[in-house]
């Protein structure tokens, strides 16, 4: 059994509207992507704006990082749509 983590959840742009700015999760989430899917099945607004078929850009201690980073207890983590410019 994984013990569970604490990690600091940031969100940013449209994510951030929906979520809100920031939060402190408990988590047994061992990738990026493991929290992401942990967030996904609280339901609700973190499963809308963070489902599969979205398009979710993720950073890892202020890094663009990809699902496979692995996450450590006091990290970082950010969410944020794709950005283009115009």
């Amino acid at each position: 059994m994984t013990t569970p983590i604490t990690v600091t959840v940031r969100y940013f742009a449209s994510i951030r509207e929906a979520l809100g700015s920031s939060e402190s999760c408990s988590t047994s989430a061992a990738t990026l992507g493991a929290l992401r899917d942990e967030l996904i099945a609280r339901g609700g607004a973190s499963a809308q704006v963070l489902a599969r078929h979205k398009a979710v850009r993720m950073a890892h201690n202020q890094v663009l990082s990809d699902e496979s980073a692995p996450l450590a207890a006091g990290d970082e983590v950010a969410f944020f749509p794709p950005v283009t410019g115009g």
